[in-house]
């Protein structure tokens, strides 16, 4: 793909850091320290490209905690913005609300505004852990409840249960994640350790690649898809460059500024 003129304003190719994320899956057992690698105000700022032109801004954000009936929950936000120039093709303007318990141990709800191009949907998903099962809710259509494994995280909160990881090279994990349509078993694979410039900021990372076994659109239309994910080789194991290959050119997403860390 080498120019605009191939550009698709019908393809699900925004938010691509959105999509990115919810392919960073947790691993099987904590590090023997459970100490939180992040804390309410940390906020991340993504500079997403599609091939070399700028696409937009993706943020990342840790909020104070709050009650869900009547539990404390962790609050993690995402919110993805396309720029001007995209806006003309495929307007992007999407929020996610993720709520995780006290211990970081499963979901305690999750919430969607998507508004991507045509498609508008306003998402809710309901975790009932005494009957284990997730409902999922778009608008006032609300599908019948599904059976969750234990420990089942939503898309989100699984990028912030993965941090609580010491990473290995060659190391394999693994942890069940629910959008609340269904329950899958996520898996990635620490590929190794890799120094990367970063925003113009050297970065010790470790290389992650999720299995894309149970992603659909763009990604299962692809042949030889593929993700990146580069978390930081510290205490923090923050994500600062994410890069994805799938039939409509090449994405990345950036870091370009982190607060409160």
């Amino acid at each position: 793909m080498n120019s605009l003129n191939t550009f698709n304003p019908d393809a699900p190719i925004l938010p691509i850091l959105c999509i990115l994320f919810f392919l960073l899956l947790p691993v099987d057992a904590f590090s023997a320290e459970k100490t939180f690698p992040f804390k309410p105000g940390e906020k991340i700022t993504y500079q997403l490209k599609w091939l070399f032109f700028p696409a937009g801004k993706a943020t990342l954000e840790v909020l104070p905690m709050e009650k869900i009936d009547g539990a404390l929950a962790h609050h993690f936000r995402l919110v993805v913005r396309s720029n001007g120039f995209v806006d003309r093709f495929y307007k992007v303007r999407d929020r996610i609300d993720a709520f995780a318990d006290k211990a970081m141990e499963r979901s305690m709800g999750y919430r969607k505004s998507q508004k991507e191009g045509r498609t508008q949907r306003e998402v809710s998903v309901e975790f009932d852990w005494e009957h284990q099962t997730a409902r999922y809710a778009n608008f006032n259509h609300i599908r019948p409840p599904i059976p969750v494994l234990p420990g089942t995280f939503d898309p989100l909160s699984s990028l912030y249960h993965v941090r609580f990881f010491d990473m290995k090279q060659g190391m394999k994990i693994q942890r069940p994640v629910s959008d609340g349509k269904k329950c899958v078993m996520g898996r990635l694979t620490v590929a190794g350790r890799e120094q990367i410039r970063v925003g113009g900021r050297d970065f010790d990372t470790w290389r992650l690649l999720p299995e894309l076994k149970h992603v659909g659109g763009v990604f299962e239309k692809s042949k030889n898809a593929s993700i990146i994910i580069w978390v930081t080789a510290d205490a923090h194991r923050i994500p600062v460059r994410v890069k994805s290959r799938v039939i409509i050119g090449s994405f990345t997403g950036d870091m370009v500024s982190a607060d409160g860390l």
